[in-house]
């Protein structure tokens, strides 16, 4: 990492040839997004239990976001990091999603009053210094790109603005890690095809579990971030696998 160039490319995992062949990430991600979107949130609430909300609420509030008015939420999904971002800060928010899939945002505007824009997260549609934060929830995996992505993100926060990136992190190897394995590629997956009779539904959880296997090393992802000229990278773990990436655009 040391060695990076202009130009260089970062893809968070290698292509996986059993969702799709190659070059075909983008349009895979989107289509199975927008396909399971409506059952999204019934899934995810059934997968964490119903404390997804908590923690992501506790997850923000112990780095201190929101730290400013305006925020923009990458991958923004039906609106669940955005909602607690919302809750946490009250009135006074001007607060943007932006998200790939139609279906996705279609969700996030019926549950949440935030601003949805489609849009890519590797070519950002704002103006650069716009936003005081950022975040973005477990949708690292997804990304095409994590050196272009992170620049973008560097471009339109303000001097001494703050990024925020959830992620799940599996354990390296042992018991625990086939333990997480066997719950979100097995039985959540089972789940979501019970509750929903949706194979998309169920597939996007194997989908899900597989990049979470192949993802790069929270090491390479904190190396990115310094690369394109973050600073006070860090990352807090919760219970083992629950990754929390912080830094911050450097003051003017």
């Amino acid at each position: 990492m040391s060695g990076l160039r202009a130009g260089d490319v970062l893809p968070p995992h290698a292509d996986l040839p059993q969702y799709y062949g190659p070059g075909g990430k983008r349009g895979y991600v989107q289509r199975i997004f927008d396909a399971s979107a409506p059952d999204y949130e019934r899934v995810e609430r059934l997968m964490s239990l119903g404390t997804g909300s908590w923690y992501r609420r506790r997850a923000l509030a112990r780095h201190g976001l929101p730290c400013g008015p305006k925020v923009l939420d990458v991958a923004v999904g039906t609106g669940l990091v955005a909602r607690e971002v919302q809750r946490l800060a009250g009135d006074g928010l001007l607060l943007v999603g932006l998200d790939p899939s139609l279906g996705m945002l279609a969700q996030a505007r019926r549950r949440s009053a935030l601003a949805a824009v489609a849009g890519l997260g590797e070519r950002l549609p704002f103006p650069d210094h716009t936003f005081h934060c950022l975040t973005m929830g477990y949708a690292l995996r997804h990304l095409p790109d994590l050196l272009a992505t992170f620049r973008e993100f560097l471009r339109v926060l303000k001097p001494g603005g703050k990024l925020l990136m959830l992620e799940i992190t599996p354990p390296r190897r042992g018991f625990g890690k086939l333990t997480l394995k066997a719950y979100i590629r097995t039985l959540t997956a089972t789940a979501a095809w019970l509750v929903t009779r949706h194979r998309t539904t169920a597939e996007l959880w194997r989908y899900f579990w597989d990049t979470m296997e192949a993802c790069v090393p929270p090491e390479e992802v904190m190396q990115a971030l310094t690369a394109v000229g973050f600073t006070a990278v860090d990352r807090y773990v919760e219970l083992g696998i629950f990754s929390e990436y912080t830094a911050r655009k450097p003051e003017a």
